[in-house]
C-alpha cells in the first residue's frame, strides 16, 4: 500500500470492484480496501441478476453461476400462480450467482488491471484538505495509516459510514428500509430453473418471500418486510420461519443471513468535493425488487470514468464530479428508480383481496402473446381501480 493514489475505493463489493477495475484499466493508480478479511463474505444478497445486465460488465463464468433461471413465478396471497417466461419476465430471470466466488472474481480482475487490494483494512476517517475529501485514514491489523487520494469512491454498502463521516446524511427512515432474513437451504424439492415470489400481507407485510434456486436442491429462501412492520414476534426471521415450516418442511437450513435493504429515494446528491458515492451507499437499490447488484456496478463504472475525466482536468471539485450524479439519474437506471419507487408505494398499499384479484385477472391472459407493457394494459382494463391508483401517484406505465 502506497501513501498516495489517484483513486481510493472504500468497499470490495461488485460496485467497488468495477470502479477499481475501470479506473485501473484507464491508467489511474488505484487502491481498493475491504474491511472484511475475505471478499464476498458474508453474503447479504439473494444473488440474482438478469443476463443482459450482467453482460454489460463481465462474461459469465461457470465457477460463479449457481443456476440459470428460465422463468419467474408470482404467487398471490390466495395461492393463484402467475408464470412469467423469460421473454416476458426480463430482469426477473437470468442467473443466480455464487456471490462469494463472483465478488472475488471481480476484485481479482481489478487487481489484474493494476489496482492494489487491501483486505481486513478499514477506512476509519476521511482526510479533509481545504474542505475537500482527499483520502482516508486506513486501519489494518491495529495500525492506522493516512493514504491520500485525489478522489475517494464510497462503496461501503448500506451502512455507508464513510459518507457520513464526510458530512453526507445517509440515514434511511425505518418505513423505507426493508428488513430481511434469508436461509440457504438444501434438500428442497423445487423447480431448479424458476425464481418464485410470494406476496401477501400475512406472509410478508409490504414485502415478499423469495426462492432463488442454486442447483442440486439448494436455494436462497428469504423474506423482506417493511421496517415499520418489524417488531417483537413479527420480525423478518419470524415470517421466514413460518414460511419455511409451512412450504418447505423437508428442507435443511445450512446458512442464515440477516440485514436491511434501503427501498427509498436515492441520496439527494451522491457527490462532494473529492468524493463519489455508489451502489447501496448511494441508495440506488431498486425500491420495487430490492435488487442492487447491477445498480452498484453501473454506478461504480460511471464513477470511475468520471474520476478519470476529472483527474485529467486537474479538477476534482463537486462541480466537476456532478457529471457522475447527473449521469446515473438521467440514465435508464435513474428513471427506473423513480418509477419503481412510485410503483412500490402503490402496490404495498394494496390489501390481499386486491392482490388476489390482480393475480386472477393475469391468469386469464395468454402471456406468451403479451409484452410487459401490454400485460399491464390488459390488467388495467380488467381492474379499473389500478388506473385511479396509478394516476393518483402520477405513474406512467411506459
Amino acid at each position: 500500500m502506497k501513501s498516495a493514489y489517484d483513486l481510493l475505493v472504500v468497499g470490495g463489493g461488485p460496485g467497488g470492484a468495477i470502479a477499481a477495475r475501470t479506473a485501473a484499466e484507464k491508467g489511474l493508480s488505484v487502491c481498493l480496501v475491504e474491511k472484511r478479511p475475505a471478499i464476498g463474505a458474508p453474503v447479504r444478497c439473494a444473488e440474482g441478476i438478469g443476463k443482459e445486465a450482467l453482460a454489460e460488465f463481465v462474461e459469465p463464468e461457470p465457477c460463479w453461476i449457481s443456476a440459470e433461471m428460465g422463468r419467474a413465478e408470482l404467487v398471490a396471497p390466495n395461492g393463484t400462480s402467475l408464470i412469467l417466461e423469460s421473454n416476458i419476465a426480463g430482469s426477473k430471470v437470468g442467473y443466480v450467482l455464487d456471490r462469494k466466488v463472483f465478488d472475488r472474481y471481480l476484485v481479482a480482475q481489478a487487481a489484474d488491471a493494476g489496482s492494489d487490494v487491501m483486505v481486513k483494512t478499514r477506512a476509519v476517517a476521511p482526510l479533509i484538505k481545504d474542505g475537500a475529501v482527499h483520502g482516508a485514514i486506513l486501519e489494518q491489523y491495529g495500525k492506522r495509516t493516512p493514504v491520500e487520494a485525489d478522489v475517494v469512491i464510497a462503496a461501503d454498502g448500506i451502512e455507508s459510514k464513510f459518507s457520513r463521516w464526510c458530512g453526507i446524511d445517509t440515514s434511511v427512515p425505518a418505513k423505507e428500509m426493508m428488513s430481511c432474513a434469508q436461509y440457504l437451504m438444501t434438500g428442497l424439492d423445487i423447480d431448479g430453473h424458476t425464481t418464485v415470489f410470494y406476496f401477501g400481507n400475512k406472509i410478508a407485510p409490504e414485502g415478499y418471500v423469495w426462492i432463488f434456486p442454486k442447483g442440486d436442491g439448494t436455494a436462497n429462501v428469504g423474506v423482506g418486510i417493511s421496517g415499520k412492520k418489524s417488531g417483537n414476534g413479527h420480525r423478518a426471521i419470524d415470517y421466514l420461519d413460518r414460511f419455511v415450516n409451512s412450504h418447505l418442511p423437508g428442507g435443511k437450513i445450512i446458512e442464515l443471513v440477516v440485514g436491511g435493504v434501503p427501498v427509498c429515494k436515492p441520496l439527494p446528491c451522491s457527490v462532494s468535493d473529492g468524493l463519489m458515492i455508489i451502489g447501496d451507499a448511494a441508495r440506488v437499490v431498486d425500491p420495487l425488487t430490492g435488487g442492487g447488484i447491477y445498480n452498484a456496478m453501473f454506478t461504480g463504472r460511471l464513477a470511475a470514468l468520471t474520476t478519470v475525466k476529472a483527474i485529467s482536468m486537474g479538477n476534482v471539485s463537486k462541480q466537476v464530479l456532478m457529471e457522475y450524479d447527473r449521469g446515473w439519474r438521467d440514465a435508464k437506471l435513474g428513471k427506473d428508480l423513480t418509477r419503481n419507487l412510485r410503483f412500490k408505494e402503490y402496490f404495498i398499499s394494496l390489501p390481499d383481496k386486491q392482490l388476489n384479484t390482480l393475480a386472477e385477472s393475469a391468469a386469464t391472459i395468454n402471456l406468451e402473446n403479451f409484452s410487459t407493457l401490454t400485460l399491464i394494459q390488459e390488467l388495467m382494463k380488467r381492474n379499473p381501480t389500478i388506473v385511479a391508483g396509478l394516476a393518483k401517484l402520477k405513474l406512467s406505465i411506459v
